[in-house]
């Protein structure tokens, strides 16, 4: 008993790798021989690397170390498989944001898939409207895929209609169900400018999207998402969880042109450490539900399967393609290849290879180049084609489903693996003549039919040449996602920047459909007389929008409802006034619009990073949960205001004058728009009404404009001392 009172803890080694701990794929031996092949191009030093990862069937670290091949097809000369050009066109890089990894990195592996002509992803980041100009060399840093999630940084008309493919990131491989967070040490100026925040506060990914709380909201979303670029694909990616397989065919059902099913041994290494173990499934499981599920239900034809998640090596990429993957993500090994060592500390900071940090110190260390991810993805392309090659495939289409290659025989001898039954992976369902394994039809959005198309024609001038354009047209609640084919045209001819206030000013009459006025860009004004669905004003980026009852109505505007839930959601700049009270969620993720509304229901300004907003009535519950930037007034005429507000971000203050000055001008603002009867009357009685306004004031976003006042105040840099703030 004495001795084992002194005896040391044994290291482990679950995250991070130790000598004596748990087995890691990336081990110091792996990771050497990957960097030191695609540094200097020598492929049998990268098959050494393969090797060492597919000889897994002693530790068997994953479930595909349990697949052995066994076709009954001969295998063909490699000469007659597809090239290593065409086999690259199907892979990506994952999605890690510009924050979380730094802009070296994450412009390296855009300039090498660019090369390539495979795809790199933003992440939830955003993406600076400077990497969507090519280069003088010819290179370019553009994303092909632009992320769309919870957060919505950064999703403007610009960030979308600079897309190949937008990706809605409904969860992450590495903690499903979770949402992310920035720390305030890494939203360093340039990271708040691309994500429009506050430099050195923190941001929050919340979990959920608020606008999908349903299959039906998801495709309302997808709908949006292709209106605002109609010749984008339109992703989903879902975690590969027990029931991904009934999820990705109501994906398929709402028009989504890919599913991406992510593996849970994913993720950077910010993800929490209770994250990083026992959440999701492995892609194997996922992918192969997916498959079978979109076969049974006949769906399978008419949308592109993808599947990440620790993807390293070519045989990875033909077990997947035998399950139902016919694109294939890459995010740990292109990080590898460009220097990062698994130090595991991604969220610190410190990153000592340059890789996961934003230190310009460190962000010097970084020693990655693209023509090491473009030798990387080559390599792996060209084992593809040898194992294709050996199981008589010609294309990697051609191998795409055929699950009945797959063995499992061998390894269920293992005593680890004894008693586990794989047949249900490997099935293969009965296909009816003409069926196929994998895309072969595109779906119909029904953008052909949109109201817009009849805007486009109308605005044809405005477009040309930006000469002003004011029209007037009915609208019915079947009139969805209205405005934003049209902001899509107008940041194509104009740019990110639009065109000047009130360029194209469109009047409406009825009741509007969802998503009215979503990403609509500047120049544009959009005024319905009449009400509103949800979603009024989504991710709007510069536009205009006012909503207000037929002057003939013979209800109080300011005691009944005029639009729905989840106005604003990751707005980033522009105007939206109604006259009346709206629903929950009222300018969650506002990042930079100004919103006047009278009367809000639960959960107002909910993780609001920017932005004015504007409340002539009452609120619900929760209001200025997660708020960590802007600022909210609050016209509090009971004094009840104080109850429902959510004290753990923000504090609530008296105005100065520089405050009321400001309300002042957005409740004028309010009324020329739409002839507010509440506005008219806190104008009227200013002096005395402007006391029972309540200041809603994010405690993150005073301490940055303190320490950026006080050094304006020293003759210092303002930005350096918050930064400086930020890091404690």
């Amino acid at each position: 008993p004495e001795m084992l009172q002194h005896r040391e803890l044994e290291f482990g080694g679950e995250y991070q790798w130790r000598r004596e701990g748990e087995y890691h794929l990336f081990n110091p031996e792996t990771v050497f021989k990957l960097q030191h092949s695609t540094r200097t191009k020598r492929y049998e030093i990268f098959k050494e690397y393969t090797n060492l990862v597919d000889n897994q069937s002693e530790q068997l670290s994953t479930l595909r170390g349990l697949f052995t091949f066994r076709s009954d097809r001969p295998p063909i000369p490699i000469d007659e498989v597809e090239p290593i050009s065409e086999i690259i066109k199907r892979f990506a890089t994952g999605a890690m944001s510009y924050g979380s990894i730094s802009a070296e990195a994450h412009e390296t592996l855009a300039i090498a898939m660019n090369r390539l002509g495979g795809k790199s992803n933003t992440g939830e980041g955003g993406e600076d409207p400077e990497r969507f100009v090519t280069l003088p060399n010819g290179d370019s840093k553009r994303s092909s895929i632009k992320q769309v999630a919870s957060g919505r940084f950064g999703v403007t008309s610009d960030y979308l209609t600079n897309a190949d493919d937008i990706q809605i990131k409904m969860a992450q491989g590495a903690k499903p169900g979770e949402g992310g967070q920035l720390p305030g040490r890494k939203v360093y100026p340039w990271i708040a400018k691309t994500r429009h925040s506050t430099p050195g506060v923190g941001l929050i990914s919340p979990p959920p999207h608020h606008d999908i709380y349903s299959i039906e909201d998801l495709a309302q979303l997808i709908h949006d998402l292709k209106n605002a670029n109609p010749e984008a694909r339109i992703h989903v990616k879902l975690v590969a969880e027990v029931g991904v397989g009934t999820v990705a065919a109501g994906v398929s059902k709402a028009k989504a042109d890919v599913v991406l099913i992510s593996g849970h041994d994913g993720g950077t290494g910010a993800s929490p450490l209770t994250s990083l173990k026992h959440a999701g499934g492995p892609w194997e499981l996922g992918l192969a539900e997916t498959q079978q599920t979109l076969l049974l239900n006949n769906l399978r034809d008419r949308i592109v399967v993808q599947v990440d998640g620790q993807i390293k090596t070519g045989r990875d990429v033909v077990v997947a393609a035998l399950l139902g993957g016919e694109e294939f993500g890459f995010a740990t090994a292109p990080l590898v290849v460009s220097g990062c060592i698994m130090m595991r500390v991604c969220h610190l900071d410190t990153c000592p290879v340059g890789v996961a940090t934003q230190n310009p110190e460190l962000r010097a260390k970084f020693s990655g180049k693209p023509e090491f991810v473009e030798t990387f993805f080559e390599f792996i392309a060209q084992e593809v084609r040898e194992y294709l090659a050996a199981l008589g495939f010609r294309t990697i289409a051609e191998a795409v489903g055929h699950a009945e290659v797959l063995d499992t025989s061998a390894a269920v001898e293992h005593w680890k693996a004894a008693g586990l039954d794989l047949a249900p992976i490997l099935y293969v369902p009965e296909l009816d003549a003409g069926q196929e394994r994998r895309q072969t039809v595109t779906q119909d959005h029904g953008l052909a039919a949109a109201l817009d198309q009849e805007l486009i024609a109308a605005c044809a001038a405005a477009l040309a040449d930006g000469t002003p354009v004011r029209i007037s047209r009915p609208i019915r609640n079947i009139n969805r996602t209205v405005g934003t084919l049209l902001g899509h045209e107008v940041t194509k001819a104009h740019g990110g920047g639009g065109l000047p206030d009130d360029t194209i000013s469109i009047d409406f009459n009825g009741s509007a459909g969802n998503s009215f006025g979503a990403f609509v860009p500047k120049g544009i004004t959009l005024r319905l007389e009449g009400d509103a669905n949800d979603y009024v004003g989504k991710g709007l980026c510069g536009g205009r929008i006012a909503v207000f009852p037929p002057a003939s109505s013979p209800f109080v505007a300011e005691e009944n409802v005029i639009a729905g839930n989840v106005l604003l959601y990751g707005a980033t700049s522009g105007e939206l006034y109604l006259r009346g009270k709206v629903g929950e969620r009222f300018a969650v993720r506002n990042s930079g619009a100004v919103a006047v509304a009278e009367g809000v229901g639960d959960h107002g300004c909910e993780y609001m990073t920017g932005g004015r907003v504007v409340i002539l009535g009452t609120t619900g519950r929760n209001f200025g949960a997660g708020m960590s930037g802007g600022i909210a007034y609050v016209y509090d005429t009971d004094g009840s205001f104080p109850s429902r507000v959510n004290r753990e971000m923000v504090d609530l203050e008296p105005l100065d004058s520089d405050d009321q000055q400001e309300l002042q001008q957005l409740i004028r603002a309010h009324f020329v728009e739409t002839g507010s009867a509440v506005a008219e009357a806190v104008l009227e009685r200013w002096n005395s009404e402007v006391e029972r306004f309540v200041k809603v004031m994010p405690t993150d976003y005073r301490r940055v404009l303190e320490a950026q006042r006080q050094a304006e105040d020293a003759g210092s840099d303002p930005m350096v001392a918050i930064m400086e703030a930020a890091h404690g």
